[in-house]
């Protein structure tokens, strides 16, 4: 397909200047759709095991990807790393028993730049 005929596509000049709402885009792409629901997985999941981190512990913690059955929550510390390392047994059983198909939870540290 020629440059030129993109541009032309029937499809192509109707949205050219017609906006869509981030809704109205993941119901017309099942990619969007598929990571959409990812997002609202793993939002989900970390609810799960909110309690099973310590307050303190829990604004350092946000969801992160799911790949598979491997859930990685990402933290904004090496400390909260390393004590939230040592709740995962106890977060990947709890997520089994509520039905999500967990092998592993991954920690991603990603530490806010500095101001």
């Amino acid at each position: 397909m020629h440059l030129y005929s993109l541009f032309t596509h029937p499809r192509m000049t109707t949205r050219r200047h017609q906006t869509v709402t981030l809704l109205q885009a993941t119901q017309e792409s099942p990619m969007l759709t598929r990571l959409s629901e990812l997002s609202k997985d793993s939002v989900a999941r970390l609810k799960a095991v909110e309690a099973m981190i310590p307050a303190v512990l829990r604004p350092a913690v946000i969801a992160g990807p799911i790949d598979g059955s491997i859930w990685c929550l990402i933290v904004n510390s090496n400390a909260a790393a390393a004590k939230i390392r040592q709740l995962l047994p106890a977060m990947e059983a709890h997520l089994r028993t509520k039905g999500w198909e967990v092998s592993a939870i991954r920690l991603k540290v990603q530490i806010p730049p500095a101001r």
